[in-house]
Order: C-alpha cells, then structure tokens, then sequence
C-alpha cells in the first residue's frame, strides 16, 4: 500500500496483555497537552483527541509539523482489516496533522504505512518494562 511522503506519524505498539502500552500512551498523550483520561478503545477500537496548543519545534535543520489531532486505535478485537479501513483508516494516516497509535498493530501489520515506529512492550516484573523499536 503505497502512501504520500508527508503522512501522519504513526506508531505501532507490540506486547502482551498488562506489557504497558496504554500506560505509555496516557503518558504520551498528557505530552501532547491533551487533558482527557485516555483509555484504551477496546471495544470501541478509536478514539478521537484534538491537540489544543499543538506546537512546532523549529531548529536549523528540522521543521517539525503542527499536529492537531491524535488518533488511539486498539486492534485487539480486530478479526477483518475492513474492520479499521470502515473508520477511515487510510485518510486518518495520509494526513500529516494527525498522530497515530495503533495498540496491537502487528493485526493490521498489512495496511500499515511504511514509516510505522513499532514499539515492542515486553513485561519484566510488576514496576518495570522494556520498550525496544
């Protein structure tokens, strides 16, 4: 599946049940400013946030872009890709002002654009993990 060069950031995140991932991405979101809880969408398989002050970093050599929204999306009760293309899936990731997370990416491993970050969470006892991409 071929996408534009300029796409969303996406990342796909790996591991067991309880390896840490929507621990992560309430962390991730609270970086990103966004003050509602996060949970994980498992039932419901996306959630919706708008970065209200999103914010670009500039230096010499990088050009960040300003992003506006973050997309959660949880695979885990995923039986059909149709299931997540159904949500707008591909427009969702061809767009450079959205951030993605994808819990259980390794379901959807087909329609992934390219330029994924998978983030593998492996569970090494009850206060520590290990996080490797």
């Amino acid at each position: 599946m071929a996408y534009p060069k300029k796409t969303a950031k996406v990342f796909g995140l790996e591991g067991n049940l309880g390896s840490g991932k929507t621990t992560f991405l309430q962390g991730f979101a609270k970086g990103l400013g966004i003050k509602q809880k996060i949970l994980s969408p498992t039932f419901i398989i996306m959630r919706k946030f708008e970065i209200r002050n999103p914010k670009s970093e500039t230096n010499s050599k990088f050009q960040f872009p300003k992003f506006q929204t973050f997309y959660h999306i949880d695979c885990y009760r995923i039986e059909q890709l149709k299931e997540v293309l159904d949500l707008g899936f591909r427009e969702i990731v061809k767009n450079p002002q959205n951030i993605v997370a994808i819990e259980w990416a390794d379901r959807i491993r087909k329609i992934l654009p390219k330029t994924t970050l998978m983030l593998k969470f492996k569970f090494l006892d009850k206060n520590k993990r290990l996080i490797s991409f």
